[in-house]
């Protein structure tokens, strides 16, 4: 055995009987993250500030970063009505029209000949492709989600790994007076690009009901747009939130 060859197995002993000793957190200098390092998420060149996309034509929702536009949102939070969560007795999704209608008339995208998810999907996806001889149904398309901050190839075979969040869902609304609205009223929020984010179905189906005070988008970077578009619509529809919810929503943009 050469001297060489000696060092080289003394060599590997030595890291082997390191590696028993301390475990996975001997590469952590330059190994792979740590759990509470998670990489950061991918950015969408295409995602506009709530802030500046008041009717919710434009697509996704960028954050809300600069100090000035953090004071601009919550002046915009401030202005939002408070009251208690009143019962859901006799919510149903149907009081909202059937999902989704092209013919809510008085907001966005009515009557344009495209269902409202379909609206959505355009609006918000990319690289899309269309069923054979429309301009309108997509089968397949690339999605930013601003919850996850994750991206999703989303085919039409499975549908649910992409949902149409209601960013101020219905039944919270039914909760906070949408009860007494009529009924055309109730049709326009369900079907408002405004109050309408395509996102991973898990993420979506995880919020429910919820208002701010008890769920976020795990995705912290957009949280303070998330508050600022709840507020737009409740603002729009002269619809008050909860008063732990209006705290929430301060707090996710420094108030």
């Amino acid at each position: 055995m050469t001297l060489w060859t000696r060092g080289l197995r003394t060599g590997l002993a030595v890291f082997a009987a390191l590696a028993l000793v301390t475990g996975c957190e001997g590469l952590e200098a330059g190994g792979s993250p740590t759990g509470s390092e998670a990489p950061a998420p991918a950015p969408d060149g295409r995602a506009v500030s709530p802030l500046k996309n008041p009717d919710g034509t434009k697509p996704g929702l960028a954050p809300v970063t600069s100090e000035t536009d953090r004071a601009a949102a919550r002046k915009l939070i401030q202005t939002v009505q408070t009251k208690g969560r009143g019962p859901r007795t006799g919510y149903d999704r149907d009081e909202f029209g059937y999902a989704w209608m092209d013919t809510a008339d008085g907001v966005p995208l009515a009557r344009n000949g495209c269902d409202t998810r379909n609206d959505l999907l355009k609006r918000d996806g990319q690289n899309l492709r269309f069923r054979t001889g429309s301009d309108c149904v997509v089968i397949a398309m690339e999605l930013h989600d601003p919850y996850t901050g994750t991206t999703i190839e989303w085919r039409k075979e499975k549908a649910t790994e992409v949902q149409i969040d209601h960013v101020v869902p219905l039944s919270y609304s039914w909760q906070m007076g949408s009860s007494r609205w009529p009924e055309s009223k109730r049709k326009q929020l369900a079907n408002d690009a405004l109050n309408l984010i395509p996102v991973e179905g898990r993420a979506n189906s995880s919020k429910g009901d919820s208002g701010p005070a008890s769920w976020l988008p795990p995705n912290k970077r957009i949280r303070c747009a998330y508050a600022v578009r709840f507020a737009e619509v409740a603002v729009k529809y002269k619809m008050p939130v909860t008063a732990p919810d209006r705290q929430m929503m301060l707090e996710q943009c420094g108030g």
